[in-house]
């Protein structure tokens, strides 16, 4: 057989630049993803095209950026220079074609490899780029990055600057929505790393003074802090720093106004320099797990020409500021010591307040020493024969496995056989993981981080999740919480993310933690079977299939069988992010839901209940089709 296949001249392929992008995504924007996770590939094309106008406003061309996003369709609006008016089109749909590669006309940029917006272009079912310069402007239009229109230059009296409009393509990006927190973070951090620089963004403006200051007092609960925020800047640096009583440590890094969500170089140096220059300040050599707990921060840095791991540009791999510059390591470091050594001279409150905090991390690290030992021999032993885990072959934390594979790695928290049983027969044994809990888990609410080594089901969680110093070694980059949808289930849902929240933050502030989203209703003829998620997806599948077709309703997990279960955790897996913003208090949150204070959780549930019945006679037209159901 293998004697007919032909190797000619023929069986070399040359693909163009539209269709590498269109045929290898991940490459270019990482994983693609519906919009649930926070780094999926629809926020990636937004970042990309308002990097380009970040660069702008860098190089000191433009104060402004608008930016319009609805459903479907992104807008924004720079008034820098404009790209030059002939090359536009070369601009957005040829490969290696941009400015940024005169290190003269963009200095410290983020976008060095002239790729970013072509792969906009080319995962879009619609592209738009107009550009204003001088008095004229040129628009050019394009589908999925085939050039559909291209008009002559036209006189204007708008101001200079660049426009992009794009739709992302729905056959790449299937389901996609976009979630507003996301969004609002990621122009957040814009602002923040570019004080002046004042976002529109759905009519709302964002604009910071104070920088990384801005961002942490943002992302700390106030109660929380130990002592006000340490914001510190030199040239090409900036960092801010606090404690707070929150188990983790919490940190936001940012090269050339990209934020590295893996971290890089210039996050491993600055955790190393904080531990090297509060050592010497206190000439103690405290173990760097009691200083660093608890500890929020952010750095920033810019340097000329950085290098990084992935397209998407989430971890740095520079080792120098500049070409002629020290390494990263010691500017950082040395930036470290000397700012951060001064400013607690100079402030012995501060330096007060950290001291406390360390001792305190200190003793309850010696608190739970013996029990860790103990727990984690146990669960040594138990990795050896995990019959709670069933394991997959790639991992988050292993470089060698394909970016796009570790991107997709997920765990399902699942309790019961059978929903254990349903997920391990239909899932990818590639990239998704399976942790059975045995029934409901401890309320942990409240408690110290010993009951995490003291319950058996905790510690294997921990062991199998590789946090127990931190996210960094994470193995699966999404942790799924898979229950049923009953009242039993919600209360496993609320003990797992407790859990989380209480002892692991920083995993759930990453974007790591959803909840499977599994549906309600099976509606089927004979010749299409479609399953929904809401009682509003019931009765348009009614309305499609006809009266008489037939409606399952599907009470847990088990009553799925494996064939269906494979339907919903493959390409169509729909996730529910848990969201973490500077509004939710983790600390009262648990105290209300998990707490002691049940005669004010009763009166809430009472208030806020309402069955089925009441939301449909809510809408006549939803109760008279609730009606025409029931009577099918």
């Amino acid at each position: 057989m293998a004697d007919n296949v032909k190797y000619t001249e023929e069986s070399i392929k040359s693909l163009d630049w539209r269709e590498h992008i269109r045929l290898r995504p991940g490459m270019y924007i990482g994983k693609l993803g519906d919009g649930s996770a926070q780094d999926d590939g629809i926020y990636v094309l937004v970042k990309e095209v308002l990097d380009n106008s970040i660069d702008e406003h860098m190089m000191g061309y433009g104060r402004t950026i608008d930016i319009k996003i609805s459903e479907h369709l992104v807008e924004v609006r720079d008034y820098g220079r404009g790209i030059p008016l002939g090359k536009v089109i070369d601009c957005v749909s040829k490969i290696n074609t941009g400015g940024k590669y005169d290190s003269g006309a963009f200095q410290k940029s983020v976008g060095l490899n002239g790729v970013g917006t072509k792969a906009v272009n080319a995962l879009s079912q619609y592209f738009r780029v107009q550009s204003f310069r001088d008095g004229e402007t040129k628009i050019a239009e394009f589908e999925k990055g085939i050039l559909t229109v291209d008009k002559p230059l036209e006189k204007t009296t708008e101001r200079n600057g660049t426009k992009v409009v794009f739709t992302p393509d729905a056959t790449v990006f299937k389901n996609y929505h976009f979630i507003p927190e996301y969004l609002e973070n990621q122009i957040w951090n814009y602002a923040f790393l570019n004080a002046g620089l004042t976002i529109n963004y759905n009519g709302k403006k964002y604009f910071s003074e104070r920088g990384l200051y801005d961002l942490l007092m943002r992302k700390v609960d106030d109660e929380q802090i130990r002592y006000p925020v340490i914001h510190l800047k030199g040239k090409d640096i900036e960092m801010a720093i606090s404690h707070s009583n929150q188990y983790g440590e919490e940190y936001y890094s940012f090269v050339n106004g990209q934020f590295t969500t893996q971290g890089g170089t210039h996050l491993a140096a600055f955790r190393e320099a904080v531990v090297k220059t509060i050592r010497e300040f206190y000439k103690k050599d405290y173990d760097a797990s009691d200083i660093r707990q608890s500890v929020v921060a952010a750095i920033a840095v810019r340097v000329q020409e950085p290098v990084f791991e992935s397209q998407t540009k989430t971890k740095l791999g520079s080792q120098s500021v500049g070409p002629d510059g020290p390494t990263l390591r010691t500017f950082v470091n040395d930036f470290v010591k000397t700012e951060l050594d001064n400013f607690l001279h100079k402030n012995p409150s501060v330096a007060d307040a950290i001291l406390k905090r360390i001792l305190q991390s200190e003793r309850e690290r010696k608190e739970i020493s013996g029990i860790k030992k103990l727990a984690n021999e146990r669960a040594k032993k138990a990795n050896l024969h995990n019959k709670k885990l069933r394991d997959c072959r790639a991992h988050y934390d292993d470089t060698k496995v394909d970016e796009e594979l570790r991107n997709n790695t997920m765990l399902f928290i699942t309790e019961g056989d059978s929903a254990s049983g349903s997920i391990t027969k239909s899932r990818d044994v590639q990239t998704q993981a399976v942790f059975s809990l045995r029934g409901k888990p401890l309320n942990c609410f409240g408690m110290t981080k010993k009951v995490v080594y003291e319950n058996e089901e905790f510690n294997l969680l921990q062991h199998a999740l590789n946090i127990e110093d931190g996210i960094e070694g994470l193995r699966y980059r999404m942790i799924v919480i898979a229950t049923d949808a009953d009242v039993d289930g919600m209360h496993i849902r609320l003990l797992i993310m407790t859990y989380f929240l209480q002892f692991f933050p920083d995993l759930v502030r990453n974007g790591h933690l959803f909840i499977l989203d599994t549906p309600l209703f099976r509606v089927r003829n004979k010749k299409e079977t479609i399953y929904c998620y809401t009682d509003e997806e019931r009765q348009r599948a009614i309305h499609k299939l006809g009266k008489s077709a037939e409606i399952t309703r599907f009470k847990g997990l088990g009553e799925i069988s494996p064939e269906e279960f494979g339907n919903f955790i493959g390409e169509e897996i729909r996730l529910d992010p848990i969201i973490l913003n500077k509004e939710t208090k983790i600390a009262e949150l648990l105290s209300f839901y998990m707490g002691k204070n049940t005669p004010n959780r009763q009166a809430f549930i009472i208030d806020n209940l309402r069955i089925e019945r009441d939301l449909a006679l809510d809408d006549p037209k939803k109760a008279q089709s609730e009606e025409d159901s029931e009577a099918a």
